[in-house]
């Protein structure tokens, strides 16, 4: 294994990649320690830790707990995804956006730009809302007033602005996805932290005499969990598929049997990353407007652990991973390049039939996929908060308050090893090791699997 690592650094370019996403990784993390001016960091950090186990804990959680100091990135990457997110929409329904998309490097640059001015927009109207909601929610702001909101306004934004730089620059010159690879760094960096609060439970006999027994299954879930992620994210559909003979001059090309592999979740973290953006974007900017006698109702029904959040939530997962997969998967392309290369599928004509023969099968796989994001993400809120099913109006609500306490309104664990953040920290660190692992193979070095076969890079000494 630690010869397979050291290939790594056998390359230049490879070596050079990895560096650069670590430096710049770590000016992440340097500037996730620079505060807002004007803030009582120490009164902000005394609310957060009194509602950890609500939706403002889940959320300074995923940004690595800048959110509870109000660092100068605090907005983290969310607005840059909220964006993306708006635009891809838009490519869908609006056909100039759609065109501009098929203009190949030229149209994507010009989305880029687009994509860009909108997490402008974005991180201003979520840094004003953040301002204001401190002025109005307690003694949080040293100097409060207009100017104030302006810097705030001005930090936040510019933060938010240069972590989106960030990414960018990680994804062109470094190695991996760089903006799932700072929602990584921002998830592992609490992980100490949860450590410490489970050993801080253990010691101080948190929940009695199941103090024991209660941290024991914590951990099996744990281990239990990362095995069904990486089970899934390495599970595919495999279709068998024939290709004829021909002959090309003297040569005889093909017939032979290979097979199309279509993933069970094809999209990744990215339906979960997308679900989650779109729902923070309301609760960050109106939570301010919680006890507002017109917006207030709604403001607490989308609140996190709700019946409606836990619906959007979940369907809002199932609509992104059939979006996502459309966008990264066209059956129609990859049925005429079979058909091209004399490629069928046994039992299903060339053409047409065979398009709508992989577009079924992907259809039902992503419904698979999708049910196993929803499981996933659920684990941490149903382990915090529960499901306020009882929060339902009428009958529903009275039929669910027998439910016991534990299942309404949560263990109040911090469960930070489960759900979202450790299905992004397994499936971020999976999609790095394998471009990782490529890199090695157009190099014909040995891989980091035993599978891989790789070439072994030749060997020098000095």
């Amino acid at each position: 294994m630690w010869e397979k690592f050291s290939n790594i650094f056998r390359i230049p370019d490879l070596r050079r990649r990895i560096g650069f996403t670590l430096a710049m990784l770590a000016v992440y993390r340097l500037g996730g320690h620079i505060p807002t001016p004007g803030v009582n960091a120490e009164r902000l950090q005394q609310y957060f830790e009194q509602n950890r186990g609500s939706f403002l804990g889940l959320v300074d959680m995923f940004s690595g707990g800048q959110l509870k100091r109000l660092t100068v990135f605090a907005l983290g990457i969310m607005p840059y995804i909220t964006a993306s997110i708006i635009l891809q929409l838009l490519t869908v329904v609006y056909e100039p956006l759609a065109k501009l998309q098929k203009e190949g490097e030229l149209g994507r640059k010009k989305i880029t730009q687009w994509t860009r001015y909108l997490t402008f927009a974005l991180s201003s109207v979520q840094s004003l809302g953040i301002a204001w909601q401190l002025e109005k929610t307690g003694d949080f702001v040293i100097n409060p007033g207009a100017s104030f909101i302006l810097m705030t306004m001005l930090t936040l934004t510019t933060g938010s602005v240069f972590v989106m730089w960030l990414g960018e620059q990680i994804t062109e010159r470094g190695i991996g996805n760089g903006m799932s690879l700072l929602i990584f760094a921002g998830i592992v960096s609490g992980l100490p932290r949860g450590i410490a609060d489970l050993f801080d439970k253990v010691k101080n006999d948190a929940w009695g005499t199941f103090t024991g027994p209660a941290i024991v299954l914590l951990v099996g879930l744990m281990v239990a969990v990362v095995a069904f992620i990486v089970y899934v994210e390495r599970s595919e559909r495999r279709i068998p598929v024939q290709y004829a003979k021909r002959v090309v001059g003297r040569k005889v090309m093909g017939g032979q049997s290979t097979h199309l592999p279509l993933r069970v979740n094809a999209g990744g973290v990215m339906p979960v990353i997308f679900a989650s953006s779109i729902l923070t974007l309301p609760q960050t900017v109106g939570y301010g407007l919680r006890d507002n006698r017109y917006f207030g109702g709604l403001i607490h029904a989308l609140g996190w652990g709700e019946p409606l959040y836990t619906l959007l939530y979940a369907v809002g997962i199932i609509f992104f991973a059939y979006f996502y997969v459309s966008i990264v998967f066209n059956p129609n392309e990859v049925a005429d390049n079979m058909r091209k290369y004399g490629g069928f599928i046994p039992g299903i004509r060339p053409g047409r039939r065979t398009a709508d023969h992989i577009n079924e099968i992907l259809t039902r796989i992503t419904l698979v996929g999708a049910l196993y994001l929803i499981i996933i993400s659920f684990l941490p809120e149903w382990m915090i908060a529960g499901i306020h099913l009882n929060h339902l109006p009428g009958a529903l609500g009275a039929f669910f308050e027998r439910l016991p306490a534990w299942v309404t309104n949560g263990l109040g664990v911090t469960f930070y090893f489960g759900g979202t953040s450790l299905l992004i920290v397994v499936g971020v660190a999976m999609d790095t090791v394998t471009q990782v692992e490529a890199q090695l193979v157009m190099r014909h070095y040995d891989g980091f699997t035993p599978r891989s076969g790789r070439i072994r890079g030749r060997r020098s000494w000095t």
